[in-house]
Parts: structure tokens; sequence; C-alpha cells
């Protein structure tokens, strides 16, 4: 068991080191002029950024409630856990525009037509606020982790 958490924590940790350079990455290729090979860096980018968030929400789930980490009732008894859940549904809902827009963009390219590219700017500017947010539940993560925030106490 001490062996299958190590990997979690791995994998979560793995998920932080894909999620938040790609997506910079997405944001920073956003502000550039989209050409059809900068939107397959742009794609690329995102996709990368996706897999991170299902790996994030797959191994926090289980480190929260699998029975891999300090238990549930660490997690549920902390404010910073609610908080932390606050900061990744912000993250979440700041993805939905995003997704939706380069989800279009690559159903049109894929029928040959043009992409309509007026959402970029506001894209791009999401992403810099949800890079912000991660690096923000990393923090709010971290004193949790050492105790910090529990109730009750």
């Amino acid at each position: 068991m001490r062996a299958l958490s190590a990997v979690v924590a791995a994998l979560h940790t793995l998920a932080l080191a894909l999620g938040l350079p790609a997506v910079w990455q997405r944001a920073r290729l956003l502000g550039g002029p989209l050409d059809r090979d900068r939107l397959r860096s742009v794609f690329l980018a995102d996709a990368i950024w996706g897999i991170a968030a299902v790996l994030w929400l797959i191994t926090g789930a289980l480190r929260a409630f699998g029975g891999l980490e300090k238990g549930a009732g660490f997690y549920l008894g902390s404010w910073l856990f609610y908080f932390k859940l606050g900061l990744v549904a912000l993250v979440l809902a700041l993805e939905v525009l995003p997704m939706v827009g380069l989800i279009r963009w690559r159903i049109a390219l894929t029928r040959g037509a043009d992409a309509d590219l007026r959402g970029a700017s506001l894209y791009r500017s999401l992403s810099f606020v949800q890079c912000f947010v991660v690096i923000a539940i990393v923090f709010v993560a971290s004193f949790m982790a050492r105790g910090y925030g529990r109730m009750g106490r």
C-alpha cells in the first residue's frame, strides 16, 4: 500500500509538472499570429493541459479518499481543503470557454474551414489566470499537508 501511495503521489506531482507549463504555453501561443502551425502547437499544449487535469483529479481523489494518504478525515477536517477545492473549481470554471472554443477551432480546421479566432485573447487571459490559481493551489496544499487549517482546534 505504501508503494501505491508513493506512485499516486508521484503522479499527482507529475501532473503539476505537465499541466502548469502546458497552460502557460497555451496562453503564450495564443498571443501570437494563429496560423495552422501555431494552432497545432496550441492544441498540443491544450491536450497536455487536459491530460494533466484528468491526472490531477484522479490522483487527488485517490489521495484524499482512497485510503492512501492521511485519510479522508484529515482532508475533510481542514478548511484549507475546502478552499483548495474551491480553487480547483475556479480552474475548471475558467476552462469552460477555452475548452469549448478550442474544440470548435479543432472541428473547423478538421473540416477544412477557418476557425473563428476572435476568442483567442480571452482564452489567453483565462489561461494566464489559471496558471496563477494553480500556483495558489500548490501553496494551499503545502500548508494543508503540514496541518494548517485544521478545524476544531
